[in-house]
């Protein structure tokens, strides 16, 4: 196995286009795990620790542009009330030790269904920036996860940023795990409630070959609660529309039974999991939207 270790990103593009086979490496959480128990054994590992614009954030006027190596304690400490899914779901990663290392970039070149950084990137609405020497281009995320453990990169393309819309509402995440911390998830969860489009997102994460929306969930949410006057009257949602919302988002997995649940569990939990973000979420916008009213 070769190290390449690249000084700048121009000399890691260069060294993506000579050899397309090269792994990545930043944080090392997830790759170092594969490595360490000869699940994959690369010919050439790309580090790209020496890359120093890859730790970098920028919070522009609607999003935020999250370099690829910003670690998720930085999310955490710093982003919190731009990405408060994001920052939730930072939370839930493992330990210290790997908040400190790892970041989303990571999460996404792996592309595992069990990512906790998927759901609340599904939600928020993120894109993914992938360059490569023949220039850089923006992959929605809704197209980025491609099958298990596969994404839409091209063999020569690194990721270099995510574009994550800033919360203009709530935003919620939950995961289930077999213990309380350093725990791939049985499942995930993720909400947000966009007030401005009166739109709603979700994420659904280790409950199906690839992270998912419950897009029919979704409209069927996004419907109820404009038709409801919910948006503007800030009344609580009525329990059969969380019901009914619940049940929409466990239609929309298609889990496996693994060494970490059952199929039909992963399906009830991530029913539960919706029902409680909804409850979560909308207690959050009737409180700011009472405050509001309170203020003016």
């Amino acid at each position: 196995m070769d190290f390449l270790r690249p000084a700048s990103w121009e000399e890691a593009l260069a060294a993506k286009a000579e050899h397309p086979t090269a792994v990545p490496i930043a944080g090392g959480t997830d790759v170092m795990v594969e490595i360490n128990f000869d699940h994959r054994r690369p010919e050439y590992l790309l580090d790209l620790n020496r890359v120093g614009d890859l730790y970098e954030w920028e919070v522009c006027e609607d999003s935020v542009r999250l370099g690829a190596s910003v670690s998720y304690t930085k999310i955490m400490e710093n982003l919190r009330a731009e990405l408060p899914g994001l920052a939730l779901a930072s939370h839930t990663v493992a330990s210290p030790q790997i908040r400190n290392r790892g970041g989303v970039g990571g999460n996404l070149g792996t592309a595992s269904p069990a990512g906790d950084a998927h759901p609340a990137l599904l939600a928020a609405g993120a894109e993914v920036e992938a360059e490569s020497v023949r220039g850089t281009r923006r992959i929605p995320i809704d197209e980025f996860y491609t099958g298990v453990k596969r994404n839409a990169l091209a063999p020569d393309e690194l990721i270099r940023a995510v574009h994550i819309k800033k919360a203009d509402g709530p935003q919620q995440y939950s995961k289930v795990g077999t213990r309380n911390a350093m725990v791939i998830a049985v499942c995930a969860f993720g909400l947000a409630l966009h007030p401005e489009t009166r739109t709603v997102r979700t994420g659904i994460g280790s409950a199906a070959p690839t992270p998912v929306r419950a897009k029919a969930a979704e409209e069927f949410l996004a419907a109820a609660l404009e038709e409801g006057g919910f948006w503007d009257n800030g009344k609580i949602v009525t329990p059969s529309v969380a019901k009914q919302f619940a049940e929409l988002c466990s239609a929309a997995c298609n889990p496996i039974d693994d060494v970490r649940g059952t199929a039909s569990y992963r399906r009830h939990a991530v029913g539960v999991m919706a029902r409680r973000t909804l409850t979560w979420t909308w207690e959050s916008y009737r409180g700011a939207r009472n405050t509001a009213k309170g203020a003016a």
